[in-house]
């Protein structure tokens, strides 16, 4: 995950460091994420660092994973404009977008959003996996403490100051399953920002409910990490929704065939993604949450109380 701003190294004062001015990449053998370590040595050599391989069958369950509050994630206008940074595409979403509650400490103003991917669908680039399995692509929304009002520097310096939330992208290589409108209208603008440092201003018309469409928002996977490029601060509260996000191959190839790293004499942007750094503990819902919910709508039912009923008639005949 990244975020182009100034970062924040904690020592005994707060000392800014600008992520801008480290010279880190993913396509060039002296500064790819095989280096990050030694470029910005401070956190990318760290003990919590992100993403991670998910095992599904060791994350312990954990109650406070509740339902998320997601504000005006159903907003038609919060896009504000799409970036080539060098490293991604970023989209940056315009002030009142919010999250709270999935056990987060208090609510997290949603400031921007950013993919990874590999090189077209056929070869897979999230960051994080699952039980080994790579997706074609990966999605973060990033969001910072609301009492930090927007400030990533303050927010880049507290343990649990941003809290990422991570979503799968599948490709789709049939017709079996259609792909949201959101997304067409989301990659034509893709031919707008071919070479690094091109924004272009996103038009009204699609939310991030229209691009999660398909995801159940209540399953997730919970963890603590990392900022997953450099500086590689430590102060990600990690969320990664198991339900993927089911897109067309042919919408996923047009990132590692449209834009470009530097200009349009460089490579195409491809492989932007950091391999994945050691385990850490991981939590997801109980169980038993979905067992009692399904108990508790069939205790609802008539069938359940007829039942109730005729085993009541028994017992007194017996």
């Amino acid at each position: 995950m990244q975020y182009l701003v100034v970062a924040v190294i904690a020592v005994c004062a707060v000392v800014p460091h600008t992520t801008e001015s480290l010279e880190w990449c993913y396509n060039e053998p002296s500064c790819n994420d095989s280096t990050w370590s030694t470029i910005a040595p401070l956190y990318c050599n760290g003990s919590r660092q992100s993403p991670i391989n998910i095992n599904s069958t060791s994350a312990k369950p954990d109650s406070n994973l509740t339902a998320f509050t997601f504000q005006n994630f159903n907003s038609t206008t919060a896009f504000q404009t799409m970036n080539n940074t060098d490293n991604t595409v970023r989209i940056i979403l315009g002030s009142g977008v919010k999250i709270s509650g999935g056990g987060l400490s208090e609510s997290y103003d949603s400031l921007q959003f950013h993919l990874h991917w590999g090189n077209g669908s056929s070869v897979p680039g999230s960051e994080h996996t699952v039980d080994g399995k790579r997706y074609a692509m990966e999605l973060h929304i990033v969001n910072v403490k609301s009492s930090y009002n927007r400030n990533m520097t303050l927010a880049a310096g507290d343990s649990t100051g941003i809290a990422a939330l991570g979503f799968f992208i599948e490709a789709i290589t049939d017709n079996t399953t259609k792909t949201p409108q959101s997304w067409s209208n989301l990659t034509s603008y893709l031919k707008n920002i071919t070479n690094s440092g091109d924004s272009v201003a996103i038009a009204p018309g699609i939310s991030l409910d229209d691009l999660l469409v398909g995801v159940d928002r209540t399953k997730y996977y919970r963890y603590l990490g990392s900022l997953t490029t450099p500086s590689c601060n430590e102060a990600v509260v990690w969320t990664v929704f198991k339900d993927s996000i089911k897109v067309n191959k042919d919408l996923i190839d047009l990132f590692s065939t449209t834009v470009h790293f530097s200009n349009s004499s460089s490579p195409f942007m491809t492989n932007v993604y950091r391999r994945t750094q050691p385990a850490q503990p991981v939590t997801t819902q109980p169980a038993a949450t979905t067992t009692s919910s399904a108990s508790r709508s069939l205790a609802s039912t008539p069938y359940y109380f007829l039942g109730l009923m005729a085993l009541g008639l028994t017992l007194r005949r017996n």
